[in-house]
């Protein structure tokens, strides 16, 4: 405790350089931290926020690690000088493993609900001892228990009696706004909701009491593998953060609050315990010179080397080429939807750490489109399984599995349906492994059907794969064809990077006019697909383009089908390039093909203005300007906020042969 409070102190006596980047510290909150602390152990998790400092001392760490971080020195243990004070990310030899997590307003609470999903998963397989009885730690302020994240998370934990003890400190603060401003109950009332969630409360400023309920909380999360939640009273003695002064609002509440400072409700019960004064005064005064002398230490350390700022985007991926038999002899036609079956099939098969998961693709129905059929009842309810209507559970989740060693394949029912998970996937997933100097890779592949066809309406028909790429961290996959979508499903789940696959239903069972080339000879199952390579899927007339007189479609999806249909009309002329993956990107690729023909047409379902197509089309046109014949072409949907649910009204807005027909006839005429 004096350690915390003499950093503390250090910090704001040199403000004017502590303060260059914005930091939080525990001041107030050490007792229950430290309590914390002392009952995890080095086989447990935890996901900490942002005001955990205390609970890092507790662990071991050196209060100059904190500090290369509070100066974002490269010598910062956690993230290399990428992240915030108090932000961890530690996988190290005899401490609990705490993977990365953002500014943890409660969005961690899903993460680490997932981790002790995992940790249950795993020892149900045999793949992690029971007898270890590891657990999760949660950390969270009581502010953050308002997010509708935070009840996905312990719906999920009661649901399925998880390994997690939730902690919930509670400073009566949230910056400037009072608990009584932000909400009706506190943390435990809260929790009373959630049946099965054992709650404990405990005066978080009595280090004695919160030693014991610490304790208590963890012997039973321990022995019961069920949830626990402790709400933990606690005073803010310092700053909400250094950015936001004190000062400028507590007015009164500063004075009353300093009544429960632990540090010396601690010196006097350890008085009583027989302790002298003057040995808690020599005490102090080693902390701090060792403190100061931390500190100088922090301070002189060397900076991050500029040149490593782009390093660890992504884990490297063991699936370079493509491999294995795309069409096997004797092997017989399949569609798109039972090519992805079989792929997840034999996924599970062969790893045991896998498991599938979202809505409706349990047991009863195996998905809404069957791209789960049976699969529940080959490999049981625990790998296979129904979730809540929670897509940033089902989204989030994944970030906490895939640090624990489960291997997570996830499904959003529809592309419309995503929103809700995109907190989770931009903050959580898409910057663990930058943020970590790629200690935390997120290994997670997420199934997501898109697309419009015969009258699914607004909410079942939207294409989102321009919002997806502006998210830099993730990769994603866009297959046309049943070997693709297998091969790169392969490929995907093998990846350490979060990989999306959009699924086209309109391709899923090839029933549509021009589509029946989706259903492909199934590979064979050693088939991979490497994510970033592109295909020729027509090739155009080597005399028509001597001639000049070819140009190339650029397209993935339902695209591809369009443009072969309309490139019936003008025999020879046209060269159709499938993307397959949309980030990464195979731009080499694009780039000869544009020199080549020096006409393009790129083609998307989405609507044109402001989409991929439209941003590819203008890097393209950078590129390639000097081998262009014409303007590069964008053909999408129409400009419009849905998708309507008349089949008429529908075909009006979507991109169609007939349309694509006739902007290549334009745009070989220019």
């Amino acid at each position: 405790m004096l350690t915390a409070r003499c950093m503390s102190d250090i910090y704001e006596e040199n403000k004017q350089i502590c303060s260059k980047y914005v930091h939080s510290t525990s001041r107030g909150h050490e007792a229950i931290q430290l309590a914390a602390a002392f009952g995890l152990k080095p086989h447990d998790y935890a996901a900490l926020y942002y005001r955990d400092e205390s609970i890092l001392l507790g662990l071991g760490l050196s209060p100059s690690e904190l500090m290369y971080q509070l100066f974002a020195k490269a010598g910062d243990p956690f993230s290399g000088g990428r992240l915030y004070y108090g932000h961890p990310s530690l996988k190290r030899e005899g401490f609990p493993i705490i993977p990365h997590q953002s500014s943890a307003t409660g969005m961690q609470s899903i993460p680490a609900t997932g981790m002790a999903h995992a940790i249950l998963y795993l020892e149900k397989q045999g793949i992690l001892n029971p007898a270890e009885k590891r657990v999760v730690l949660c950390s969270l302020g009581d502010g953050s228990v308002t997010e509708g994240e935070v009840a996905e998370a312990l719906q999920m934990s009661v649901l399925k009696k998880l390994p997690i003890v939730y902690l919930v400190q509670d400073n009566g603060w949230g910056i400037s706004a009072k608990a009584s401003e932000m909400r009706a109950m506190d943390a435990y009332e809260f929790a009373a909701g959630f049946k099965g969630l054992h709650r404990l409360r405990v005066n978080g400023s009595d280090f004695r009491a919160s030693y014991e309920t610490m304790q208590e909380a963890f012997k039973y999360c321990r022995d019961k593998r069920s949830p626990v939640l402790v709400h933990a009273k606690c005073p803010l003695l310092g700053h909400h953060t250094s950015g936001v002064r004190r000062e400028w609002y507590r007015g009164d509440d500063l004075e009353q609050q300093s009544h429960h400072d632990p540090l010396p409700i601690l010196q006097k019960f350890l008085i009583k315990a027989g302790l002298k004064p003057e040995e808690l005064l020599e005490l102090n005064q080693q902390v701090q010179v060792f403190v100061q002398d931390q500190y100088q230490k922090a301070l002189d350390a060397p900076n991050p080397d500029p040149d490593t700022f782009a390093e660890h985007v992504f884990a490297p991926t063991p699936v370079t080429a493509e491999t294995g038999e795309r069409t096997p002899p004797n092997a017989e036609k399949i569609t798109m939807v039972d090519a992805a079956l079989h792929a997840v099939e034999e996924i599970l098969k062969q790893y045991p750490a896998a498991l599938l998961y979202g809505q409706d693709v349990g047991r009863q129905l195996g998905g809404v489109f069957r791209e789960a059929a049976l699969l529940a009842t080959k490999f049981g309810d625990e790998r296979v399984f129904n979730t809540p209507i929670q897509e940033a559970y089902i989204i989030g989740s994944t970030a906490g599995m895939s640090a624990v060693g489960a291997q997570p394949i996830v499904e959003i029912q529809f592309a419309d349906y995503i929103w809700p998970g995109l907190n989770q996937l931009v903050e959580e997933i898409s910057k663990s492994c930058y943020l970590t100097q790629g200690k935390f890779p997120v290994q997670t592949l997420i199934r997501v059907p898109i697309g419009a066809y015969g009258g699914g309406g607004p909410y079942h028909s939207g294409s989102i794969e321009s919002t997806l790429l502006t998210i830099k961290g993730i990769k994603i996959a866009y297959p046309s064809n049943a070997a693709d979508i297998k091969g790169l499903m392969k490929a995907a789940f093998l990846d350490p990077n979060p990989v999306i696959i959009l699924e086209h239903k309109g391709l899923y069972w090839s029933k549509l006019p021009g589509t029946k080339e989706a259903k492909t000879v199934e590979p064979a199952e050693d088939y991979m697909l490497p994510l970033g390579k592109a295909r020729i899927d027509l090739p155009a007339n080597p005399e028509k383009l001597s001639a000049g007189d070819t140009l190339v479609i650029i397209t993935y999806g339902m695209g591809v089908y369009w443009a072969k249909a309309a490139a019936n009309r003008f025999p020879g002329q046209i060269e159709i390039i499938d993307l397959r993956t949309l980030f990464p990107l195979d731009y080499s690729l694009l780039q000869q093909s544009v020199q080549k023909h020096g006409k393009a047409l790129i083609l998307t379902e989405e609507p044109a203005t402001n989409s991929f197509a439209e941003a590819l089309a203008g890097r393209l046109s950078q590129s390639c300007f000097q081998y262009l014949d014409a303007p590069i072409r964008v053909l999408g949907a129409a400009d419009l906020p849905a998708v309507p649910l008349n089949i008429a009204l529908e075909k009006m807005m979507l991109p169609n042969p007939e349309k694509v027909a006739v902007a290549i006839g334009q745009l070989l005429a220019e």
